[in-house]
């Protein structure tokens, strides 16, 4: 125990004599663990907010899109621009489907948006009235539009939460209000509980308008739907309702036209991606460990040649090679530790100011992993200069003084 305490206030001795050195020599590991472990919160992030937004939706669920987006499990990049996407043909051919309870088109539209405290751009969709319930939407203040309001070409819309705070205030203040979309008002039958997201590509749903696809044909005057959202009875019949959707679907449109995705297919596919890019990313961050520990090496010889003088005094008043060994090696392994625990400090910190744009979390995993990797390069690029510390011989030490 004593013999760890001279160790641990020896070592603490040399950083202050040394502050600069110290710091510049574990700002490598500083840089490399923050840098790890930041990478690894959002991935882990990213990867908990996809898993979420696609069990919201339900298992029970399909989406066509155009093209060939899908291709072994993995994302083909290609969306054709078939002439005119999806329509109400399509649309009423999904309805007659066997196990089909549910079928959402959707358009889309950019356009400017005027409210009681705003005017600006902003993103309308237009859907029908199962939208909410495929896509897991929950109405926090007043009601989603329903079957008569699409029928009748209702000009009500339901808005997100932030567009609710942006525009009006509050969501009880958006409530029964008028608001203007390309010069075209509607009143706001409901508001939305807010749902987060929209980062890395994610729609953010709560800064969304949502209208029925009948009153948007006047913004989509070809009537054309750019998805169409499948809801089916139960998850056992997806696979049957797929092969029956393709089968109808081949008979207006060719095979590389379209695609019908399962949201377990869709979110194998993004995890993937993502988990391929974060390990990339965490490999050239582990570049930084490495020169780290490089550093720290270089540091340690030159540490050692300063104390020659101490080493052959240490030695020639009874102290063994395994002490000197120890002490250097400890040195190593406490200077990249000071390393490793700011890296993972700053890495809290940065979590924490993005937490509210990005659902990345630092979990125990990680916390562990920095420390460990810290640790084991003080130990891996620490053990060459204490073994020359620790073959030094009194008689070596007083022919360099």
């Amino acid at each position: 125990m004593k013999n760890l305490i001279f160790i641990f206030r020896s070592a603490i001795d040399d950083f202050s004599r040394n502050k600069l050195r110290t710091f510049l020599t574990s700002l490598g590991i500083l840089i490399g663990v923050f840098a790890v472990v930041v990478l690894i919160a959002l991935g882990l992030g990213l990867k908990k907010y996809i898993s979420d937004q696609f069990e919201a939706m339900g298992k029970n669920s399909l989406f066509l899109v155009p093209g060939r987006v899908l291709s072994g499990g993995s994302f083909t990049g290609g969306v054709s621009s078939i002439a005119g996407r999806f329509d109400d043909r399509d649309l009423q051919t999904l309805k007659k489907i066997n196990n089909v309870i549910g079928v959402a088109p959707l358009a889309f539209k950019s356009t400017k948006i005027k409210g009681l405290l705003k005017e600006d751009f902003g993103d309308i969709m237009f859907s029908s009235e199962t939208f909410s319930d495929i896509m897991g939407l929950e109405v926090d203040r007043g009601r989603f539009f329903d079957k008569s309001d699409v029928s009748k070409k209702a000009k009500v819309v339901v808005v997100g939460s932030k567009i609710a705070e942006d525009y009006y205030g509050s969501d009880e203040g958006a409530i029964g209000k008028k608001i203007t979309i390309d010069d075209v008002k509607f009143t706001i039958i409901g508001v939305t509980k807010s749902k987060g997201g929209g980062g890395m590509g994610g729609f953010d749903y709560d800064s969304y308008l949502f209208a029925p696809y009948t009153t948007g044909f006047i913004f989509n005057p070809d009537k054309k739907f750019f998805r169409l959202s499948v809801k089916v009875e139960n998850e056992n019949y997806v696979s049957q309702v797929k092969e029956d959707i393709k089968k109808e679907f081949l008979k207006r449109h060719k095979d590389e036209e379209f695609s019908i995705v399962e949201p377990t297919e869709l979110m194998s596919a993004i995890t993937s991606i993502f988990s391929v890019l974060n390990l990339i990313l965490v490999a050239i961050a582990a570049i930084s460990l490495l020169v780290g520990g490089i550093g720290i090496m270089n540091i340690m010889y030159v540490t050692v040649s300063d104390r020659i003088k101490e080493i052959g005094i240490r030695r020639a008043i009874g102290a063994r090679k395994s002490d000197i060994l120890s002490q250097f090696l400890a040195e190593a392994v406490l200077l990249s530790s000071i390393g490793g625990i700011l890296g993972l400090g700053f890495a809290y910190l940065s979590v924490l100011a993005v937490h509210n744009l990005f659902p990345a979390y630092i979990d125990l995993t990680s916390v562990v992993l920095a420390l460990g990797i810290s640790s084991a390069i003080g130990i891996s690029f620490g053990v060459f200069p204490a073994r020359k510390a620790a073959n030094l011989e009194p008689v070596e030490t007083i022919r360099y003084e």
